[in-house]
């Protein structure tokens, strides 16, 4: 390979990668919760005059551009965060996946996953060399391009452990809500139900219940502990589930049946859920049954006709 197709090729690459990041980060392309959608219908009403209130005040003198480039570059600080050297945010996220390392573990993960990358690159790149298909820069290139995506691919991973993680304990919320108001109605306390569903669950939500269950044995207090338990999962049902009971203690609410209608929200999220994919897997089958199927009938429904009419028939 020359030099100037390497750099073509290279140049080609770059291109393509930004041009797939800036499409990916348009806020056509951000897929929108159901809370977004419901909330103009649920927001209250406002009698004033919106001549009244001050309006939002621009960063930049772009006006319009800076409101519709803000939300992209939002996401894109958001997504370097990801790779601070700082321990906050990476510690949030290790707790989110259940893991029990230290940060600092984890960039350890990191740079060895980015060792590996660099050196699969380098075998690559002797193989093509050895054939004498690659010149230095695209070898470059390569190698430094598998040791960052090595560095990536282990974000990615715990990004994916995450989300898995929080998949099963949605999963579990239910039962597990269901089997603590079973509890509480029968005359245990909320310790007491937890303790009960600490014995006789297993799971990633359960365990979270022992850790739970372990700090008010250490003295912590149960509320505080609960608290500390939706700040380390960071999902909104779980959330709800800790204000329910803190409610219920203070007030003095029936607590089996805040439990219950709790858990009977998170069944219907789970439905709500499953018929958006359901919608979205209809539409994504138009696109082969449109571009593949549908016109596959129509040639071998005219093309008889058209080579009859050839024929002379």
């Amino acid at each position: 390979m020359t030099p100037v197709l390497s750099l073509a090729a290279g140049g080609g690459l770059t291109l393509g990668i930004g041009l797939w990041l800036t499409l990916y980060g348009l806020p056509v392309m951000r897929r929108r919760r159901f809370v977004d959608r419901i909330a103009p219908q649920l927001k209250s009403v406002d009698v004033q005059s919106r001549l009244l209130h001050p309006g939002s005040v621009d960063q930049t003198p772009f006006g319009a551009l800076e409101r519709i480039i803000k939300p992209v570059l939002s996401d894109v600080v958001r997504w370097f965060g990801r790779f601070n050297p700082g321990t906050g945010q990476l510690a949030k996220r290790l707790a989110q996946a259940g893991k029990q390392q230290s940060p600092l573990d984890f960039r350890v993960q990191q740079l060895l996953w980015a060792a590996g990358g660099l050196a699969l690159g380098t075998a690559g790149a002797l193989l093509a060399a050895s054939a004498g298909n690659i010149n230095g820069l695209f070898a470059t290139i390569i190698c430094f391009g598998c040791a960052v995506g090595g560095f990536l691919l282990r974000d990615y991973v715990l990004s994916a452990q995450i989300k898995q993680r929080e998949m099963r304990m949605l999963a579990e919320f239910p039962s597990l809500a269901e089997l603590m108001a079973l509890a509480v109605g029968a005359g245990e306390s909320a310790s007491g139900a937890l303790e009960r569903i600490c014995q006789s669950a297993h799971g990633d939500l359960a365990r979270e219940f022992s850790v739970v269950l372990a700090e008010t044995r250490a003295g912590a207090p149960l509320i505080s502990a609960l608290q500390e338990f939706s700040s380390r999962t960071q999902l909104a049902p779980l959330a709800r589930f800790v204000d329910g009971i803190t409610v219920a203690v203070e007030r003095g609410t029936p607590l089996a049946d805040v439990l219950r209608a709790q858990a009977q929200d998170v069944r219907d999220m789970a439905k709500r859920d499953l018929m958006e994919a359901a919608g979205r897997k209809e539409i994504g089958m138009m696109v082969p049954l449109v571009f593949g199927v549908l016109p596959l009938t129509v040639l071998f429904a005219v093309y008889p006709g058209l080579a009859a009419i050839n024929l002379g028939f």
